[in-house]
């Protein structure tokens, strides 16, 4: 469904010719958030091979410190929809997945083959299952975006933690780090592939530039926004501001996250 070369994803990405031609990383530069999903089902077996994807990702130290837990039933996905801010891709998409950051399978192992998994108390631990899932995901979404599937993270799977974890069945040791909606694109909706910093802007040699600035992307993203039909009334740096300052319900995580087991050193 999406087809930009690899100069024009580039070109919407950056706002400028690319340093070279790559044709074989298109599909790379293509990814959008699809919130407009098709009826078309997407069959188990397919979803299966997306998975092995996912397990194929880098893990630490092979502790795959991360699950994956699907929702189908209609009842529950709406009921999960409405715990992730009411967002209808979350009830429409073919599929809907929540990530787990997962110590509780491996505490359970260790202690069963007479082992203390002490460390999972400590920070480190929680901080490599998050980066597992989150490699994960991202090696499912590339593997699904290959096949011209759609995807959608959703960070709101973290507005009500307590929640989420009573609707998942989630033990202790566990915690939904982000929701994924996967399913066909709806043809009639076209989501655009959204600008992105200058890569000066992210990207230092050898040290960190203190005197980093956003350059010219408030104006690329003023232009995306009008695009969009969305307010130009703020810039992206205003936008961002303003965003750090909406928990949407995540001031609790640190609180509950200690009582799920984690981060406890």
């Amino acid at each position: 469904m999406f087809s930009e070369s690899f100069s024009e994803a580039w070109r919407m990405r950056y706002g400028s010719d690319p340093p070279i031609e790559a044709p074989d990383l298109s599909a790379a530069l293509r990814h959008r958030s699809v919130r407009s999903f098709s009826r078309t089902p997407i069959d188990e077996s397919t979803v299966a091979t997306l998975v092995a994807a996912a397990q194929s990702a880098a893990t630490s130290s092979n502790l795959q410190l991360w699950s994956l837990i699907s929702v189908h039933e209609p009842e529950r996905r709406d009921a999960i929809a409405k715990l992730c801010a009411d967002q209808d891709q979350v009830r429409d998409a073919a599929w809907f997945f929540a990530f787990i950051a997962d110590h509780y399978r491996l505490r359970k192992a260790a202690l069963n083959s007479g082992e203390n998994p002490l460390g999972l108390d400590y920070l480190e631990f929680f901080t490599m299952s998050v980066i597992d899932a989150s490699i994960a995901a991202e090696r499912m979404v590339c593997a699904a975006e290959s096949l011209g599937m759609g995807i959608c993270y959703i960070g709101a799977l973290r507005n009500n933690p307590a929640a989420v974890a009573d609707l998942l069945g989630l033990p202790p040791g566990t915690f939904g780090v982000f929701g994924l909606c996967l399913g066909w694109p709806d043809e009639e909706a076209r989501p655009e592939i959204k600008p992105r910093l200058a890569q000066q802007s992210l990207w230092f040699r050898e040290r960190y530039n203190p005197d980093v600035t956003v350059g010219d992307y408030d104006a690329r993203m003023q232009s995306f926004y009008e695009s969009q039909g969305m307010s130009t009334n703020f810039s992206w740096s205003s936008r961002s501001g303003r965003r750090t300052n909406a928990l949407t319900g995540r001031e609790v995580l640190k609180e509950w996250l200690e009582g799920q087991g984690f981060n406890l050193r």
